[in-house]
């Protein structure tokens, strides 16, 4: 049976909108029908119903407030400023309207700070905006964090699976009480403001951000957005609404960045206004509807206007068309992007319906020239007044005014409720939920418990691998068990099981066992990733890497049953992984709760099934690596697996072969990997120069420079000749460069925390002057000193050294033209070997270049 006829007899998921269900039959071969809004009228906009009532006593309240400030109080609260660059004294002095914790921001500069910690630093900022005697207006301060898969920033938090598994569950009302949770464990902690819910329609799924999508179908979406909103602000009309017990919502990102161009974060949506609506506004209709009370704008641009500056789409479509009566936030430095802006000024961006700009680091700076702007009169009175009534309101309607300090509020430093056990079993629901089925050859699932069942994979015993990107930090990288006090591993959750049931669970990363196995439940999958990082040039599955691979064909040819878990942000070509499997189990990023999927692969003790797979697919499942347009509903719909798809038990769950064929021709690029497995990126070359520029280009090794400058051979880290052995031999100048053969544009990179990260040993300490550099010819270089890092390494160990793209843009680099991404130079003696050259989060890089000034 092959995977388009099992779906047709798959059963549709509870709680499937109509609409969805109607795709899901018309991928079964039935007619499909595009919906109507896709010919609608010239005006596509849906009108909306804000569901909160003009409150006139509120507003006279604002107006009076509003006509006590000053211009400068005014122009403060227009500007949210992130805690690594924001002090309680400089909001002491500069009134700023917000606060937030971006990904890798944490007190005291350490993402496994206390949730203590947390909240005394709530506090603190709190009384700084409170403090009146040097001056100034009490207005507290609105402190907003990233709590995306519930408040993953804090140690010990519920981490519920990222909304690409909760699409998986089709269960709205799942999705309300998980509001509901990540609005009590982010109050606990002093936060008052959830950058959530992502409301994105990801179309293509090389984009490193699909998982934060609850489905390609913007019906899935829609069905999401309002429960999501109420779960986290309360429901309006009711007590709960913006209570103690619940925080603001923000649903992101407005608008299309699901739909850009090769799937490239922050890159241009190409579209007719008509899809733009139908496809991509489908979650702001319901969100506004729930009395969502802010929205972010996007990165993304539509046909080339970045929409940080979209006057007709901020304010004529968001707050004209469809009513929005909260305010709209920016993303991190997104008002630098707008064409004319720099992240420290930019009136064009509040003039185009922005109310709240995210200037992150740039806060000072951007203060200073709106203030100046709007003295000036470039940026009108009523529109400043707009967005500072617009912004007042929404903390009014908090009751912020009242609330007093964070940890005195109705349920701050309440710490229990962080991983709480009630908290944890809906997480293990959403798990459970979550998981689709897609092979279970002759009905290998489900396992009896009281067996000997090896867990093997990279992923069987780590919860940072299973949580994926923004937990803990901004890519989800570099934690250890020991930050996940309330979690249990995948194989942790199996151990328990078995145990209970008189069986046994062994553990072995590499397959290797002690005692042969009766079955081997194998995990594995992408290593936690999120924007920048996350973008693919294909949707092969961890390409010239088949360790996975041969792991699970080394099991079965030693004769033993193996259960593939896949864990990942995306559907990816996995063919002859789900081949070499007897059964395959998509579980996408499950979060903190790894007994949940133990909970449905195994028996229960009497032998019954325990809990049936209800997962169905919200993304559809690629047929080769390179088929990008795979969204049901599209024209010549044709995946792997299609939208809506998913086995239980009582299905025959036996797949025929599939194809091996991926469709990559190898010209794809390796998205941000300028040098790996001993060559360099593809349209790269890695070249070696002396002082003038002449040189030789890289072809094969050994190779040297003319005169004996610097010398290339082989040299192994991880495989056979996978790195370069690069020898100075300091007879005068000399670079060993990758040079790329077309201009890389690397502004969105540097715009967050990105690294440029080079894997190198030293085998000789530099002898002089040794740097790394960046360039793209005269004038738009930039140049660090690489000398001291190096010195304080220690010799003939492998080490990842980083330097900050916006460090190096800093330094002068033109960062959105480069042709030279990576260069390594001295006129002394060296030798370094280096195996990988890419771009990375900064909690990868074990040692840090110091930036020029720093």
């Amino acid at each position: 049976m092959n995977a388009m006829t099992t779906q047709c007899s798959a059963r549709a998921s509870t709680g499937l909108l109509l609409t969805a269900l109607m795709l899901v039959l018309a991928a079964c071969g039935k007619e499909n029908t595009p919906p109507a809004a896709a010919t609608a009228a010239p005006d596509p906009w849906p009108q909306v119903t804000w569901p909160l009532p003009e409150d006139t006593a509120l507003e006279k309240r604002i107006t009076e407030l509003m006509a006590s400030m000053t211009v400068e109080e005014k122009v403060g609260q227009l500007v949210q400023g992130d805690i690594a660059s924001i002090t309680p004294d400089d909001l002491r002095k500069y009134r700023l309207g917000s606060i937030l914790a971006g990904g890798n921001s944490d007190p005291g500069g350490r993402y496994d700070a206390s949730p203590a910690e947390w909240l005394a630093l709530a506090d603190a900022f709190y009384a700084a905006s409170m403090d009146t005697s040097h001056g100034g207006k009490a207005i507290p301060v609105l402190f907003g964090i990233d709590a995306v898969h519930g408040q993953s920033n804090i140690i010990g938090a519920t981490l519920f699976p990222h909304n690409i598994g909760l699409g998986a569950t089709r269960n709205p009302e799942l999705l309300r009480r998980i509001g509901e949770i990540t609005a009590l464990e982010t109050r606990a902690t002093g936060m008052e403001w959830a950058f959530a819910p992502t409301v994105a329609v990801p179309q293509d799924d090389r984009w490193g951000r699909t998982y934060e999508g609850y489905s390609e179908s913007p019906e899935v979406v829609a069905s999401y957005a309002g429960a999501m909103v109420e779960g986290l602000q309360g429901k309006v009309g009711t007590p709960a609404f913006l209570d103690g017990r619940h925080v603001i919502a923000s649903v992101k990102h407005f608008l299309g960045d699901g739909g850009t161009a090769d799937g490239k974060d922050q890159g241009d949506t190409r579209i007719s206004e008509a899809e733009l609506v139908r496809i991509h506004a489908a979650g702001y209709p319901p969100a506004i509807a729930a009395g969502a009370q802010t929205v972010m704008a996007s990165f993304n641009s539509v046909n080339g206007e970045k929409m940080h500056g979209h006057k007709p789409y901020l304010t004529d479509a968001l707050k004209g068309r469809m009513h929005f009566g909260g305010f709209v936030v920016g993303d991190w430095n997104g008002h630098g992007q707008v064409k004319g802006c720099t992240t420290t000024d930019c009136p064009a961006t509040l003039n185009a319906g922005l109310d709240m700009a995210m200037a992150s680091d740039s806060w000072r700076g951007f203060y200073e020239t709106t203030l100046a702007a709007v003295k000036a009169g470039i940026i009108p009175p009523q529109r400043l007044d707009d967005a500072v009534r617009r912004i007042l309101r929404v903390k009014m309607r908090l009751g912020l005014f009242e609330a007093g300090k964070p940890s005195s509020r109705a349920v701050g430093g309440q710490f229990a409720l962080i991983g709480a056990p009630a908290h944890r079993a809906v997480a293990r629901q959403a798990v459970r939920e979550s998981l689709v089925l897609l092979k279970n050859q002759g009905g290998v699932l489900p396992l009896s418990p009281k067996q000997r069942i090896l867990v093997a994979g990279d992923g069987a015993n780590d919860v940072g691998k299973q949580a994926g990107g923004w937990t803990l930090n901004w890519q989800g990288t570099g934690t250890t068990r020991k930050d996940f006090p309330n979690a249990d591993t995948i194989f942790e959750g199996i151990a328990q099981q078995t145990k209970a049931a008189g069986g046994h669970a062994e553990l072995a990363v590499d397959g290797k066992y002690a005692t042969r196995p009766d079955v081997a439940v194998v995990v594995f999958g992408e290593h936690p990733y999120a924007e920048f990082q996350g973008d693919l040039p294909t949707l092969a599955y961890k390409p010239g890497d088949d360790a996975d691979l041969e792991l699970i064909k080394r099991l079965k040819a030693e004769g033993i049953p193996v259960v593939a878990v896949f864990l990942s942000g995306r559907p990816l070509w996995v063919n002859r992984e789900i081949n070499a499997a007897d059964a395959f189990v998509a579980a996408w990023l499950p979060g903190s709760e790894g007994a949940g999927i133990a909970d449905v692969l195994l028996r229960g003790p009497g032998g019954g099934v325990q809990h049936d797979f209800k997962g169905t697919l919200s993304f559809s499942w690629p047929r080769t690596a390179t088929q990008y347009a795979n969204n049901v509903g599209q024209k010549d719909y044709s995946p792997q697996f299609a939208f809506g798809f998913g086995l239980t038990y009582a299905d025959n769950g036996d797949l025929a072969a599939l194809p091996e064929v991926s469709g990559v021709t190898g010209n794809e690029g390796a998205g941000g990997v300028f040098f790996a497995r001993g060559d360099a990126g593809a349209g790269m070359a890695l070249r070696l120069e002396g002082s003038t520029g002449q040189g030789v280009t890289v072809t094969k090794v050994p190779e040297s420079l003319e005169g004996g400058l610097l010398q290339v051979t082989g040299v192994d880290h991880l495989a056979q000749e996978d790195g370069r052995r690069l020898v100075w031999t300091g007879k005068g100048e000399a670079i060993a460069a990758l040079q790329s053969h077309t201009a890389l544009d690397l502004q969105r990179e540097s715009n967050g925390d990105l690294m440029l990260l080079t894997t190198l040993r030293v085998d000789t300490a530099p002898r002089g002057e040794a740097w790394l550099s960046v360039g793209c010819g005269p004038g738009c270089s930039a140049r660090v000193a690489l000398g001291p890092t190096l010195a304080k390494l220690p010799a003939g160990q492998w080490t990842r050294v980083g330097v900050p793209l916006k460090c190096l843009a800093a330094a002068g680099a033109e960062v959105g033209k480069l042709d030279r991404p990576w260069s390594i130079g001295t006129a002394g003696a060296m030798t370094l070997s280096v195996s990988r050259v890419a771009l990375g989060a900064l909690n990868e890089a074990e040692a840090t270049i110091a930036c020029p000034g720093a």
